[in-house]
């Protein structure tokens, strides 16, 4: 049988299939061609080595994509921002914010509608109602679905809407009754902490 597989075809059949005797130029000029391309790291002298071994593996060399550049979207220039006044602020809507914290701080907060946005204890946030009684250190609030909730003002945080702006009120600076506070200077202060 293996001489069979082995044995050379017939000068006909090879003409027939447009195959290249054995040991023709053309062939060998093929293989060397084929072989370079499919092995592009390899030099010749490897090459012509693994061509004497009659034994050649071929390797799957896939293509290296070149990365392609995302196109970042391009903003508005410092002189497009400038000529459309996008940071400008006018001065009455910088005071209003400023003024509505100062009123909130000396405002009597009963029937406010408050929301907990921060607080120390989990269970807390998220907890939103209309409070019923201030005291110097807790709100009395009753929730939508009718349950009174007794929270403490300290290290917690409570969101109010006044006007369409949200105010963030710091229960652990704000520990006072609400008749005390209406006659206390508040000073503006910098960075505030639960």
């Amino acid at each position: 049988m293996e001489s069979v597989i082995y044995s050379t075809l017939p000068p006909q059949a090879a003409k027939l299939l447009d195959l290249q005797p054995q040991g023709s130029k053309g062939a060998e000029a093929f293989v060397n061609a084929f072989l370079k391309r499919s092995m592009p790291r390899l030099k010749d002298e490897a090459i012509q080595d693994k061509l004497t071994r009659k034994a050649v593996v071929l390797e799957h060399c896939p293509k290296r994509r070149k990365k392609e550049k995302r196109k970042k979207t391009k903003g508005f220039s410092a002189k497009q921002r400038r000529e459309m006044r996008l940071f400008e602020i006018k001065p009455e809507q910088q005071k209003q914010p400023q003024m509505i914290q100062a009123r909130l701080l000396k405002a009597d907060l009963h029937g406010a509608i408050v929301t907990v946005t921060k607080s120390k204890c989990p269970s807390y946030v998220g907890i939103t109602g209309i409070i019923l009684q201030e005291m110097k250190h807790i709100f009395k609030i009753i929730t939508k679905e009718d349950k009174l909730k007794v929270i403490p003002k300290l290290n917690n945080v409570f969101s109010l809407e006044v006007d369409g702006f949200i105010s963030h009120i710091y229960g652990s600076k704000f520990q006072l009754r609400a008749s005390e506070r209406s006659a206390k200077k508040f000073k503006a202060k910098g960075t505030i902490d639960l």
